[in-house]
């Protein structure tokens, strides 16, 4: 009866072990499911200098949101990993758990965005402008005939608005790419007439193009609001995200990265 009952203890002890072993490694790719010590995947788009790029000959994704994200994971003791992918892929990505936070300088009042996601506050302010070749005629938005195109990003505010202007006649095309890269290209090659880009994008784009880009006029369209983003429902992540901004601008490392990138 001795060794029955400890065979059975040894037994019940195995199976225990393995249980709880299993139990440590279940979970999501971080969030309120992965615990305290999960890495957080924050997904972006990096073509969208100064917020986030890549440079020549380096996969290191840079830029503003950068800086700001892993300086609040540090604040709130986070541990994060950058995923670059295309842009109208960021929200699913949050639906379908391969990722954790958006942060991808996305404006969260537009469309159904808010619906889709929890945006956290507004970190950061835009408007729309009109970049044009540099020896272009076109006076600002409102000069664009019916006989022009008109590029923009896929699943931006610009390049819905390129659409909405050719459904109503307004251009010949609008022309939506997955990267500002290839906006960019359209208008060197003279494929369309204009790219429509938030303001501190375009004047990134300016610092190293002048000689064959320019504005065209002045701002135009909704007021944009940027901000970051996690999954319907995940409120303690948003907090400490909420939190950890707060905190970079009460101590001045905010006012710092702004400097570093738009001054």
């Amino acid at each position: 009866m001795k060794k029955k009952t400890l065979v059975l203890l040894l037994a019940m002890s195995m199976i225990f072990t393995f249980a709880l072993g299993a139990c440590s490694k279940s979970g999501g790719s971080g969030g309120d499911e992965g615990g305290d010590d999960a890495t957080l995947k924050v997904v972006t788009e990096a073509t969208f200098a100064p917020f986030e790029f890549t440079e020549d000959g380096s996969e290191e994704i840079v830029g503003f949101d950068v800086d700001m994200m892993n300086a609040i994971a540090e604040d709130q003791g986070l541990k994060i990993e950058w995923v670059n992918m295309e842009f109208d892929s960021l929200i699913p990505a949050l639906e379908s758990d391969q990722g954790d936070i958006i942060c991808a300088g996305m404006n969260k009042l537009a469309g159904d965005r808010a619906e889709k996601a929890d945006f956290g506050e507004t970190y950061f302010e835009s408007d729309l402008m009109l970049l044009v070749a540099a020896d272009s005629d076109l006076s600002g938005i409102d000069a664009v005939t019916s006989d022009m195109k008109l590029a923009s990003q896929i699943g931006t505010t610009g390049g819905d608005m390129v659409q909405e202007m050719a459904k109503e006649g307004k251009i010949a095309e609008g022309i939506v790419l997955n990267q500002w890269t290839d906006c960019y290209m359209q208008l060197q090659n003279g494929d369309v007439q204009g790219v429509i880009v938030d303001k501190p994008v375009g004047e990134a784009y300016l610092k190293a193009h002048s000689d064959i880009a320019k504005f065209a006029g002045d701002k135009f369209g909704d007021h944009e609001e940027f901000a970051f983003a996690v999954k319907k429902g995940n409120t303690e992540l948003l907090d400490k995200l909420n939190t950890g901004l707060a905190n970079l601008k009460e101590s001045g490392k905010y006012d710092e990265l702004v400097d570093k990138w738009f001054s």
